[in-house]
């Protein structure tokens, strides 16, 4: 069995922006001017492909990635293979709550959309997303929507792209008419004006540019070809020569530096008026990666530890990443994988890289949101999901069983919500357990835990909404009823200066005793600089450090995983008021052994006793989540909100004017104090005031903050 679509006509992509942008909007009109579906669903009457979720079309936002694979063809004829192109497509929450979904998305995608709010430009999980893409080094090209919209700016948008998120973006097209009067956009490359007309804007009409928008549209072509030519030597001194290189070159140069993320084109149109969108899809195909086009995916051999890599090619050995769970009524466990190597077929066994178990592959699916095509074969490049699969989780890697390897894990954001559940009825019990494990793997994000002191079920998340939906999607998918207490702050510890503490573990019982001996000295971890080597002796995780220093063999070197697994388990219960400690570099630097009596547990035992007695000893402190926010209000309730926001411990970093007399205003803030901020800021700006909010970093509670947070803690 061949595949259809040779790599080079194939494009894996995400729709990426903030909340509300559009881009559940935008998803709906590719699947529909590829013909994948024959009429539009709209956010607003709760009937998309995508948002197919109940709860997602209740509340009009996306909650979960979904993946969907169409057939796009340039030349806009009746579907001819040899001219079409495969797209996989996910679209993304733009809710800070699910960002786990955009950051896994990204990792196994090539490239992506990125969709901006006309009116509003860059907002704050635009940022966050950006971030993402940039961490995985993902092309894109923007897509500046809802020109249709009052007090909609294109250039305003435009340079809040440039001031906020990358100085080589550039434009692709200008638009014709903005708000009311948006027409149409020109093709600043090909010096064109396109109209979008018929059913559903399917019908895109090529004219000349209309007198009134010549003049600008020349000065921004200049622009336009100064970006390209600077990419390339030749083409630079043609263009400095006073000759313009041939389109054919230009369009291969800006493809070239829009892969290596030098570029990034930016388009213009409005979805929900279907102004624009196959442009873009144009440009997807044109300016952004098939998997040829990638570096090689790199991983570890699992049994030499070195560095190895894989083509993108049906030849090479498998290699695959799952990358998503999802349970499915239906089916049982969906686990979404991208195929980055060789094939696999239906009916095989697949075998699981990480934990070196085999599991039968029974069926595969190619996904189109909820519904799904069976298919028996699936190629390098492709994105599927396996049906039914026990033990696989999100980063797990699927490979050729005679030549492993073991892909960079996906890294997620740790919770900075939570919240007490506990079941209505003992008959929930039971129920409830399962359905949050269920949860919980389909979501890194989600995390359960239980208090030992009052046997309380503790979940976590990312916010308020997050966890409420899960405790919705327990009720309605599992048929569980809980209770829930009132949302907590994920606080953390840490330590602001050094420490040192030794700890003998000494216990005789009649037969053989217990000994274990250990030194410490504990600081603050230090940030690693880019490209730096660890040595040795140390072991480097994301929050903690451990160095071993220990000479001579005072300590064997059995015992020596015993004492960072002691000092683990004294930083999970916290010195200040119990919570987490975090950030911490700790050496084991003396220490001594029995020939009969030591064992692990005493070197546990002795390690997490000393590094208790240092900590104490190191000023330790409580850290609390702060969070970006944006808040955007109508001009005369503005000295009412900023006044609001001081009184939460909030430091404001900037405003902004917009039109209609909008004021914007970004702040950091605890979230500690913004719990039920939505609903004071309806109130106090008669319903038309919004805020977004996301998670950015941690920091050092004041001192009359830590004594409340200890007192509640007794």
């Amino acid at each position: 069995m061949n595949r259809d679509y040779p790599l080079d006509k194939v494009r894996n992509f995400g729709i990426i922006a903030h909340i509300d942008a559009g881009k559940t909007t935008t998803s709906e009109r590719v699947l529909y001017y590829t013909g994948e579906s024959h009429k539009i669903g709209e956010v607003h009457e709760g009937n998309t492909t995508t948002d197919w979720m109940e709860q997602e079309r209740e509340r009009g936002i996306t909650i979960t990635a979904a993946a969907i694979t169409c057939f796009w063809n340039p030349t806009y004829e009746p579907k001819n293979p040899a001219t079409m192109y495969r797209f996989n497509i996910i679209d993304t929450p733009g809710h800070i709550d699910f960002t786990a979904e955009v950051k896994r998305s990204l990792r196994v995608l090539d490239g992506a959309v990125v969709v901006f709010d006309g009116v509003a430009g860059v907002e704050p999980q635009s940022e966050t997303n950006w971030r993402y893409a940039d961490d995985g080094k993902v092309p894109r090209v923007c897509f500046i929507n809802k020109l249709d919209r009052m007090g909609a700016s294109f250039e305003r948008s435009y340079k809040s792209i440039l001031d906020r998120l990358n100085k080589n973006a550039v434009r692709m097209q200008i638009p014709m008419g903005l708000e009311e009067n948006f027409e149409g956009v020109i093709d600043l490359l090909k010096m064109k004006a396109y109209y979008f007309e018929g059913t559903m804007g399917s019908v895109i009409r090529e004219a000349e540019i209309p007198t009134q928008y010549l003049e600008e549209a020349k000065k921004f072509r200049a622009e336009l070809i100064e970006k390209i030519v600077e990419q390339d030597d030749a083409q630079m001194s043609m263009y400095l020569e006073g000759k313009e290189p041939p389109m054919a070159d230009l369009k291969a140069t800006l493809r070239k530096a829009t892969i290596a993320v030098k570029i990034i084109p930016v388009f213009a149109g409005s979805a929900l008026k279907n102004k624009g969108v196959q442009l873009v899809l144009d440009g997807v195909v044109e300016y952004l990666p098939s998997p040829l086009d990638v570096p090689p995916v790199t991983g570890l051999d699992p049994k030499t530890g070195n560095t190895i890599e894989r083509k993108a090619s049906d030849e090479e050995p498998f290699a695959a990443l799952a990358f998503k769970l999802q349970n499915d009524p239906f089916v049982g466990q969906l686990t979404f994988f991208r195929v980055y190597s060789g094939t696999i077929e239906a009916g095989t066994y697949i075998y699981n890289g990480t934990t070196g178990e085999k599991e039968r592959l029974g069926r595969i699916v190619r996904l189109q949101a909820d519904k799904r095509e069976e298919v028996k074969k699936v190629f390098a490049g492709e994105i599927a999901a396996a049906v039914g699969l026990k033990t696989a989780r999100t980063s797990h890697t699927f490979c050729d069983e005679n030549n492993p390897i073991i892909l960079d894990p996906i890294k997620f954001v740790d919770p900075v919500v939570s919240l007490r559940i506990e079941p209505k009825t003992k008959a929930d019990q039971e129920k409830m357990g399962m359905a949050l494990k269920k949860l919980s793997d389909e979501d890194p994000t989600f995390k359960i835990s239980s208090n030992p002191d009052t046997g309380e079920t503790i979940i976590s998340g990312m916010g308020e909404l997050h966890l409420e939906i899960m405790v919705d999607r327990m009720k309605r998918e599992f048929s569980v009823e809980a209770n829930v207490g009132k949302p907590q702050v994920s606080y953390k510890e840490t330590i602001t200066g050094t420490a040192e503490a030794e700890h003998k573990y000494i216990k005789q019982s009649g037969g053989k005793g217990q000994y274990g001996h250990v030194k410490l000295n504990i600081k603050p971890l230090e940030k690693l600089e880019e490209g730096a080597k660890i040595p040795k002796n140390v072991k480097r995780y994301d929050d903690f450090e451990f160095v071993n220093s220990i000479k001579g063999g005072v300590i064997p070197i059995e015992f020596i995983p015993a004492v960072e697994k002691g000092v683990k388990e004294a930083m999970d219960r916290g010195i200040v008021a119990g919570y987490k400690l975090v950030n911490i570099s700790c050496e084991l630097t003396f220490g001594s052994y029995h020939d009969v009596d030591s064992s692990e547990i005493a070197y546990k035992i002795a390690a997490s006793q000393a590094f208790q007695e240092a900590a104490k000893h190191a000023r330790p402190v409580i850290l609390e989540p702060i969070m970006k926010l944006e808040v955007t209000v109508p001009e005369k309730f503005f000295g009412d909100i900023t006044g609001s926001l001081s009184s939460k411990r909030a430091t404001i970093e900037g405003f902004e004017d917009r039109p209609a007399n909008i004021k914007v205003i970004r702040a950091m803030v605890p979230l500690s104090e913004m719990f039920g901020f939505t609903t004071q800021l309806r109130s106090m700006t008669e319903g038309r005031g919004n805020a977004g909010m996301e998670f950015d970093h941690y920091e050092i509670v004041p001192p009359n903050v830590e004594k409340t947070i200890v007192e509640s803690r007794k």
